[in-house]
Protein backbone atom coordinates (compact mmCIF):
# COMPACT_ATOMS: atom_id res chain seq x y z
CA UNK A 1 0.00 0.00 0.00
CA UNK A 2 1.29 3.44 -0.92
CA UNK A 3 1.03 5.11 2.49
CA UNK A 4 2.80 8.25 1.30
CA UNK A 5 0.29 8.74 -1.51
CA UNK A 6 -2.64 8.04 0.83
CA UNK A 7 -1.27 10.53 3.35
CA UNK A 8 -0.98 13.20 0.65
CA UNK A 9 -4.55 12.59 -0.49
CA UNK A 10 -5.82 12.88 3.09
CA UNK A 11 -3.74 16.00 3.65
CA UNK A 12 -5.03 17.57 0.43
CA UNK A 13 -8.58 16.71 1.42
CA UNK A 14 -8.08 18.33 4.82
CA UNK A 15 -6.64 21.47 3.26
CA UNK A 16 -9.58 21.63 0.87
CA UNK A 17 -12.03 21.33 3.75
CA UNK A 18 -10.20 23.97 5.78
CA UNK A 19 -10.12 26.37 2.83
CA UNK A 20 -13.81 25.73 2.13
CA UNK A 21 -14.65 26.35 5.79
CA UNK A 22 -12.60 29.55 5.77
CA UNK A 23 -14.48 30.82 2.71
CA UNK A 24 -17.78 29.82 4.30
CA UNK A 25 -16.96 31.65 7.53
CA UNK A 26 -15.74 34.71 5.64
CA UNK A 27 -18.85 34.70 3.47
CA UNK A 28 -21.12 34.30 6.48
CA UNK A 29 -19.36 37.14 8.27
CA UNK A 30 -19.62 39.37 5.19
CA UNK A 31 -23.35 38.69 4.93
CA UNK A 32 -23.79 39.37 8.66
CA UNK A 33 -21.73 42.58 8.48
CA UNK A 34 -23.81 43.79 5.53
CA UNK A 35 -27.03 42.93 7.36
CA UNK A 36 -25.75 44.59 10.54
CA UNK A 37 -24.76 47.79 8.71
CA UNK A 38 -28.12 47.91 6.94
CA UNK A 39 -29.86 47.42 10.27
CA UNK A 40 -27.91 50.33 11.82
CA UNK A 41 -28.77 52.68 8.96
CA UNK A 42 -32.38 51.52 8.86
CA UNK A 43 -32.72 52.13 12.60
CA UNK A 44 -31.33 55.64 12.24
CA UNK A 45 -33.68 56.37 9.36
CA UNK A 46 -36.69 55.01 11.26
CA UNK A 47 -35.95 57.19 14.28
CA UNK A 48 -35.56 60.25 12.07
CA UNK A 49 -38.84 59.55 10.28
CA UNK A 50 -40.61 59.19 13.62
CA UNK A 51 -39.11 62.44 14.88
CA UNK A 52 -40.03 64.33 11.71
CA UNK A 53 -43.69 63.60 12.49
CA UNK A 54 -43.40 65.69 15.67
CA UNK A 55 -40.92 68.28 14.41
CA UNK A 56 -41.67 71.67 16.00
CA UNK A 57 -43.04 74.36 13.69
CA UNK A 58 -42.30 78.05 14.20
CA UNK A 59 -45.20 80.17 15.39
CA UNK A 60 -45.79 83.87 14.83
CA UNK A 61 -45.39 84.39 18.58
CA UNK A 62 -41.72 83.47 18.39
CA UNK A 63 -41.53 79.94 19.72
CA UNK A 64 -42.54 76.45 18.72
CA UNK A 65 -44.31 73.61 20.47
CA UNK A 66 -41.82 71.09 21.84
CA UNK A 67 -44.42 69.30 23.95
CA UNK A 68 -44.41 66.08 21.92
CA UNK A 69 -40.62 65.99 21.65
CA UNK A 70 -40.17 66.63 25.37
CA UNK A 71 -42.67 63.86 26.09
CA UNK A 72 -40.26 61.53 24.30
CA UNK A 73 -37.14 62.90 25.99
CA UNK A 74 -36.70 65.93 28.23
CA UNK A 75 -33.06 66.24 27.06
CA UNK A 76 -34.22 67.66 23.70
CA UNK A 77 -32.98 71.25 23.48
CA UNK A 78 -33.59 72.30 19.87
CA UNK A 79 -34.17 71.19 16.31
CA UNK A 80 -31.65 71.78 13.51
CA UNK A 81 -32.28 71.71 9.76
CA UNK A 82 -29.78 72.42 6.98
CA UNK A 83 -31.37 73.17 3.62
CA UNK A 84 -30.69 70.82 0.69
CA UNK A 85 -29.40 68.10 3.01
CA UNK A 86 -31.17 65.41 5.01
CA UNK A 87 -29.88 66.92 8.25
CA UNK A 88 -33.17 67.47 10.06
CA UNK A 89 -32.87 66.35 13.68
CA UNK A 90 -33.59 67.13 17.30
CA UNK A 91 -30.56 68.20 19.33
CA UNK A 92 -30.12 66.56 22.74
CA UNK A 93 -27.85 67.36 25.65
CA UNK A 94 -26.94 64.68 28.15
CA UNK A 95 -25.16 64.71 31.49
CA UNK A 96 -21.89 63.81 29.72
CA UNK A 97 -20.68 63.88 26.13
CA UNK A 98 -21.01 60.09 26.06
CA UNK A 99 -24.71 60.12 26.98
CA UNK A 100 -25.98 60.17 23.38
CA UNK A 101 -22.98 59.04 21.39
CA UNK A 102 -24.56 55.58 21.05
CA UNK A 103 -28.05 56.28 22.38
CA UNK A 104 -31.07 57.36 20.38
CA UNK A 105 -33.68 59.94 21.37
CA UNK A 106 -35.78 57.18 22.98
CA UNK A 107 -32.92 56.23 25.31
CA UNK A 108 -32.21 52.97 23.47
CA UNK A 109 -28.75 51.74 22.51
CA UNK A 110 -28.05 52.71 18.90
CA UNK A 111 -24.69 52.84 17.15
CA UNK A 112 -25.95 55.81 15.14
CA UNK A 113 -26.44 57.72 18.38
CA UNK A 114 -28.14 61.11 18.37
CA UNK A 115 -27.29 64.66 17.40
CA UNK A 116 -26.11 66.13 20.69
CA UNK A 117 -24.76 69.28 22.27
CA UNK A 118 -21.50 69.52 24.21
CA UNK A 119 -22.22 69.59 27.93
CA UNK A 120 -20.11 72.76 28.30
CA UNK A 121 -22.43 74.64 25.94
CA UNK A 122 -25.52 76.40 27.24
CA UNK A 123 -28.56 74.26 26.50
CA UNK A 124 -30.59 77.44 25.96
CA UNK A 125 -28.20 78.59 23.20
CA UNK A 126 -27.28 81.85 24.89
CA UNK A 127 -23.53 81.32 24.52
CA UNK A 128 -21.50 83.01 21.77
CA UNK A 129 -20.39 79.54 20.63
CA UNK A 130 -22.43 76.33 20.65
CA UNK A 131 -20.88 72.95 19.80
CA UNK A 132 -22.95 70.14 18.27
CA UNK A 133 -21.85 66.57 17.47
CA UNK A 134 -23.19 63.82 15.20
CA UNK A 135 -21.90 60.63 13.60
CA UNK A 136 -20.75 60.60 9.97
CA UNK A 137 -22.84 57.87 8.33
CA UNK A 138 -23.36 56.80 4.74
CA UNK A 139 -26.33 58.07 2.73
CA UNK A 140 -26.15 61.30 4.72
CA UNK A 141 -27.59 59.77 7.88
CA UNK A 142 -27.14 61.73 11.11
CA UNK A 143 -24.40 64.27 10.26
CA UNK A 144 -23.21 62.39 7.17
CA UNK A 145 -24.34 65.21 4.88
CA UNK A 146 -21.89 67.65 6.47
CA UNK A 147 -19.35 66.19 4.03
CA UNK A 148 -21.28 67.86 1.21
CA UNK A 149 -19.93 71.23 2.35
CA UNK A 150 -16.40 69.99 1.63
CA UNK A 151 -17.31 70.29 -2.03
CA UNK A 152 -16.66 73.85 -3.19
CA UNK A 153 -19.67 74.02 -5.49
CA UNK A 154 -22.06 72.73 -2.83
CA UNK A 155 -20.59 75.09 -0.25
CA UNK A 156 -20.95 78.08 -2.55
CA UNK A 157 -24.54 77.25 -3.47
CA UNK A 158 -25.91 76.16 -0.08
CA UNK A 159 -25.71 78.42 2.93
CA UNK A 160 -29.00 78.26 4.82
CA UNK A 161 -30.71 76.39 7.61
CA UNK A 162 -32.73 76.91 10.76
CA UNK A 163 -32.38 76.27 14.47
CA UNK A 164 -35.69 76.06 16.33
CA UNK A 165 -35.97 76.40 20.12
CA UNK A 166 -39.07 76.36 22.33
CA UNK A 167 -39.03 80.16 22.75
CA UNK A 168 -37.30 81.45 19.59
CA UNK A 169 -35.60 80.44 16.38
CA UNK A 170 -32.51 81.35 14.38
CA UNK A 171 -31.79 81.49 10.70
CA UNK A 172 -28.49 79.74 10.06
CA UNK A 173 -26.00 81.13 7.56
CA UNK A 174 -23.18 78.72 6.77
CA UNK A 175 -19.99 80.74 7.11
CA UNK A 176 -17.10 78.29 6.84
CA UNK A 177 -16.09 74.65 6.39
CA UNK A 178 -12.95 73.30 8.08
CA UNK A 179 -11.09 70.05 8.55
CA UNK A 180 -9.29 69.92 11.91
CA UNK A 181 -7.78 67.55 14.46
CA UNK A 182 -10.09 66.20 17.16
CA UNK A 183 -7.72 67.81 19.67
CA UNK A 184 -8.19 71.32 18.25
CA UNK A 185 -8.95 73.45 21.32
CA UNK A 186 -10.33 76.37 19.32
CA UNK A 187 -13.14 74.14 18.02
CA UNK A 188 -13.61 71.64 20.82
CA UNK A 189 -13.29 73.80 23.92
CA UNK A 190 -16.42 76.00 24.05
CA UNK A 191 -15.20 77.64 27.27
CA UNK A 192 -12.56 79.52 25.27
CA UNK A 193 -15.25 81.66 23.66
CA UNK A 194 -17.32 82.78 26.64
CA UNK A 195 -16.05 86.35 26.33
CA UNK A 196 -16.47 86.74 22.58
CA UNK A 197 -15.47 85.42 19.20
CA UNK A 198 -12.77 87.78 17.90
CA UNK A 199 -10.00 85.19 18.06
CA UNK A 200 -12.33 82.52 16.72
CA UNK A 201 -13.25 84.51 13.60
CA UNK A 202 -9.55 85.11 12.92
CA UNK A 203 -8.90 81.40 13.40
CA UNK A 204 -11.69 80.44 11.00
CA UNK A 205 -10.47 82.91 8.38
CA UNK A 206 -6.96 81.46 8.58
CA UNK A 207 -7.84 77.75 8.68
CA UNK A 208 -11.02 77.33 6.64
CA UNK A 209 -11.24 74.97 3.74
CA UNK A 210 -13.92 77.29 2.35
CA UNK A 211 -15.25 80.54 3.75
CA UNK A 212 -17.63 83.34 2.75
CA UNK A 213 -15.27 86.34 2.71
CA UNK A 214 -18.15 88.78 2.17
CA UNK A 215 -19.32 87.97 5.72
CA UNK A 216 -15.97 88.32 7.47
CA UNK A 217 -15.85 92.06 8.14
CA UNK A 218 -19.36 92.13 9.58
CA UNK A 219 -18.54 89.15 11.79
CA UNK A 220 -15.36 90.79 13.06
CA UNK A 221 -17.35 93.88 14.03
CA UNK A 222 -19.96 91.79 15.85
CA UNK A 223 -17.54 89.21 17.28
CA UNK A 224 -17.62 90.59 20.82
CA UNK A 225 -21.04 92.20 20.58
CA UNK A 226 -23.73 89.55 20.31
CA UNK A 227 -22.39 87.31 17.53
CA UNK A 228 -23.37 83.66 17.91
CA UNK A 229 -21.81 80.73 16.06
CA UNK A 230 -23.18 77.19 15.80
CA UNK A 231 -20.43 74.62 15.21
CA UNK A 232 -21.57 71.33 13.66
CA UNK A 233 -18.98 68.55 13.88
CA UNK A 234 -18.50 65.00 12.63
CA UNK A 235 -15.73 62.51 11.90
CA UNK A 236 -13.71 62.80 8.70
CA UNK A 237 -11.31 60.55 6.80
CA UNK A 238 -8.55 62.89 5.65
CA UNK A 239 -6.16 61.84 8.43
CA UNK A 240 -6.17 60.20 11.87
CA UNK A 241 -8.69 61.91 14.17
CA UNK A 242 -9.80 64.31 11.45
CA UNK A 243 -13.05 66.17 11.97
CA UNK A 244 -15.27 68.05 9.54
CA UNK A 245 -16.49 71.34 11.00
CA UNK A 246 -19.30 73.48 9.58
CA UNK A 247 -19.68 76.93 11.15
CA UNK A 248 -23.04 78.68 10.95
CA UNK A 249 -23.89 82.20 12.06
CA UNK A 250 -27.04 82.29 14.19
CA UNK A 251 -29.31 85.17 13.20
CA UNK A 252 -32.48 85.58 15.32
CA UNK A 253 -35.57 85.13 13.17
CA UNK A 254 -38.14 85.24 15.93
CA UNK A 255 -37.95 87.36 19.09
CA UNK A 256 -37.61 85.65 22.46
CA UNK A 257 -40.66 85.93 24.67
Amino acid sequence: MDFAGLFLKIANACVTVVVALAFLIAGTYAVFALWDNNAIYAAAENVQLEMIKIKPVESTEGGASFDELLAVNTDVKAWVTLDNTIIDHPILQGTTNLSYINTDVYGNFALAGSIFMDTRSDGNFRDPYSLIYGHDMVEGKMFGDLVLYKGEEFFNENSTGILILPDRSYQLKIYAALIVQASDEMIFNPDLHDDGLSQFIEYAEKNALYIRPEMTEDLKEAADNGLQILSLTTCSGEFTDARTIILAVMEPSMPAE
